[in-house]
């Protein structure tokens, strides 16, 4: 599974970071994806993070 972020779409809420803090990080007002390759044991919290995303910034690829 892969993760990206539509930069600008993201409206720096945070949430992310908070669900998921392994993947994604705070790049002053946006959040960036610290790895692409999501490990297995990630999976659920990234999958999570991108339901938290307000304005559905997160994009997963199977």
């Amino acid at each position: 599974m892969r993760v990206r972020i539509d930069e600008e779409a993201c409206v720096g809420d945070g949430a992310c970071v908070e669900v998921c803090p392994e993947i994604f990080e705070m790049a002053g007002e946006i959040a960036r994806v610290k790895m692409e390759d999501v490990p297995e044991e990630l999976r659920a919290s990234c999958k999570e993070a991108a339901d938290e995303c307000v304005v559905e910034a997160i994009i997963i690829e199977e």
